[in-house]
């Protein structure tokens, strides 16, 4: 997903900070248009994102981990800026009291799910079709860099879920492969 989001955020000319756990996740954050990358298995995200923004922080944070990047997800929000928390890798984040977002600059706070961005069937038509045409213009390049036969979908999670994996994981029926 973040790979996708790069690009995306690059397309319209934002400046993209990414951050990854790996030196092989930093060259691909940089070959989709990362602006910038730190590695928070290194380096402070936090200390960095501040530091590469004058201390003035960044207009949004796209935060697919949770449990341990969220407080310092925050805390490198500009005043109003917004979180988008759609993920959970690490463990779900603990609850927070609305007066945080406020002490920390009127921030936003969103946890959206797919299926209410595509409730219609004309929303998932849009939705599908804008990411659809954007790949079919060349803007929005995929990596597919696992294929598995679905007889072993367990094993695809495991790798998955170990973090062994980047970019998209393809499960085939018998025979495709």
């Amino acid at each position: 997903m973040g790979s996708l989001l790069v690009q995306m955020a690059h397309n319209i000319g934002a400046r993209v900070i990414a951050t990854v756990s790996t030196e092989e996740k930093a060259k691909l954050a940089r070959a989709v248009g990362a602006d910038e990358v730190i590695l928070y298995s290194q380096a402070d995200f936090e200390v960095e994102t501040k530091r590469l923004t004058g201390g003035k922080g960044v207009d949004v944070v796209y935060d697919s981990v949770g449990k341990t990047t969220f407080e310092k997800g925050l805390n490198v929000l500009r005043p109003r800026g917004m979180m988008a928390l759609f993920g959970a890798s690490s463990g779900a984040v603990a609850p927070i009291d609305p007066l945080v977002l406020l002490q920390k600059g009127s921030l936003f706070l969103t946890r959206p799910s797919q299926g209410h961005y595509i409730a219609t069937a004309q929303e998932l038509q849009q939705r599908a079709g804008a990411v659809f045409g954007m790949i079919r213009d060349g803007k929005l390049k995929l990596r597919i860099e696992h294929v598995y036969p679905l007889a072993e979908v367990q094993r695809a999670h495991r790798e998955l879920e170990g973090r062994k994996t980047t970019g998209k994981l393809l499960l085939l029926p018998g025979g495709l492969e």
